[in-house]
């Protein structure tokens, strides 16, 4: 960890808890800055703030009273999840002070350096296939972000001879300033998350921001089939690593005649990968692109894709019962995740679809409903999901509680050689604290009908 010298005696505000909030305040309390936290959760129901108050940090709980922003605070380090339209934050940046993630603390300490990977969706997924090929090919990386481990704790413990591969939403790069990682990703660009953006340009532009500060000696890793992450490569002056599953590239990752190249070489074949779906297959080249970029070997390369079949909640295969094969996928919580997930399978799929109602129609995914042969839904959206799947020529369709019971009613409408998938097309929150929860209750409840 390097020992930085510029928040010695600075006054810090960190807004809103959590994990990210708690590895924030521990770390600018150590580089000696006088640390101020802020949290809505009342100090008796949170025993963070309590921890935080032990190592002699200043702790306010319960509300966010506007007048803190007049003590002085020369930065403020936000949770991620607390949109720039909150009154603190808007208040803060009206005074003029700085506000930034935890995301560039991480950065400002680490001695390693940084693999960043964004996109609307196959985040995890690639930052889990480039770890997992790192690891294959003994280049002892670290896993930060989303999906591991808070990116400042993580920093704290990295050496030089070592890479954090970090996951990255839109909302961490919002609040960047100097981050830089040597190879960054963008898997893809839709509309997501525009409840917290406004705008489709904000959210473009915060997952921009990935490659703002890369230089000619980084590398940018983007998606050339879409039009919108080739016009943000352009924006950079990182070198240029295109990946594509529609066109050769000889400057990038791709495939012809069903094998995997990347600058001309030859990696593997398509068939010998695990992971189902075409979306993953963008996902693998994306990957692969790291790798190489890392000095991984082919081998190991293979090693990896052999084997993985998928992260957890993210298409993955859960059971075989009596011939149906069951999964996953409770984090595709948009439309367009779920079609990716319905487009990864030709055998009849029973679908397990609902949640939060964001307002929207579902009228995007009824061409990808044509191998469904039956319609299970639950949650806030189940009767607008009823009305995609009669839109889609759905004969069976029927309505559930929630996910639990959804499980047994789907298995008694399936037959051997079915898929029985779990992509609700929607966010949890209407039912569950997250989709990791929805998710394992699915799971819980395919073991139970063994």
């Amino acid at each position: 960890m390097k020992q930085i010298k510029q928040y010695v005696h600075k006054k810090i505000l960190v807004l809103g808890l959590a994990k990210s909030g708690v590895s924030a305040a521990s770390l600018l309390h150590k580089l000696g800055a006088f640390v101020t936290v802020n949290d809505y959760k009342p100090l008796s129901e949170n025993p963070e703030a309590q921890g935080l108050l032990e190592q002699g940090i200043k702790v306010i709980c319960g509300d966010h009273p506007i007048e803190l922003l007049d003590e002085g605070f020369e930065l403020i380090v936000k949770n991620p999840g607390i949109p720039y339209r909150n009154p603190m934050i808007s208040g803060a940046i009206e005074r003029g002070i700085p506000v930034i993630t935890e995301v560039e603390l991480a950065y400002q300490i680490s001695e390693a350096p940084f693999i960043g990977i964004t996109g609307t969706n196959g985040k995890t997924t690639t930052t889990t296939l480039v770890f997992e090929m790192l690891e294959a090919g003994k280049k002892s990386p670290l896993i930060a972000g989303n999906i591991g481990t808070v990116a400042s704790g993580v920093a704290q413990k990295a050496t030089d001879n070592q890479t954090i591969v970090i996951e990255l939403s839109s909302f961490q790069l919002m609040g960047i300033d100097t981050f830089k990682p040597k190879i960054s990703i963008l898997t893809n660009i839709y509309d997501a998350h525009l409840d917290y953006h406004g705008t489709r340009e904000e959210y473009e532009q915060a997952k921009a921001n990935i490659a703002r500060n890369q230089t000619k000696e980084d590398y940018f890793i983007y998606n050339a089939d879409q039009e919108k992450t080739a016009a943000i490569a352009l924006e950079t002056k990182a070198s240029l690593v295109p990946f594509s599953i529609e066109k050769q590239l000889a400057n990038g990752a791709y495939v012809k005649d069903g094998f995997i190249y990347f600058k001309g070489e030859e990696i593997m074949a398509v068939e010998d990968i695990a992971l189902p779906g075409s979306h993953n297959l963008e996902n693998i080249l994306a990957a692969v692109a790291a790798a190489k970029l890392s000095s991984v070997d082919n081998k190991a390369i293979r090693q990896v894709l052999t084997i993985f079949t998928g992260v957890k909640h993210r298409l993955q295969f859960v059971e075989s019962i009596n011939g149906r094969s069951f999964f996953n996928d409770s984090k595709a919580t948009n439309i367009l995740a779920a079609s990716k997930a319905l487009s990864a399978f030709e055998a009849p799929v029973i679908l397990l679809a609902g949640g939060l109602d964001r307002g929207n129609g579902f009228a995007e995914i009824v061409p990808y409903l044509t191998n469904v042969k039956a319609l299970i839904t639950f949650g806030e959206t189940s009767g607008k999901l009823q009305e995609a799947g009669r839109a889609a020529g759905i004969k069976i369709i029927e309505g559930v509680d929630n996910v639990e019971k959804a499980v047994p009613v789907a298995y008694g409408l399936s037959a051997p050689g079915d898929v029985i998938l779990l992509s609700p097309a929607c966010a949890s929150w209407d039912q569950y604290k997250t989709f990791e929860v929805r998710g394992d209750i699915f799971i819980n409840a395919v073991h139970k009908l063994k």
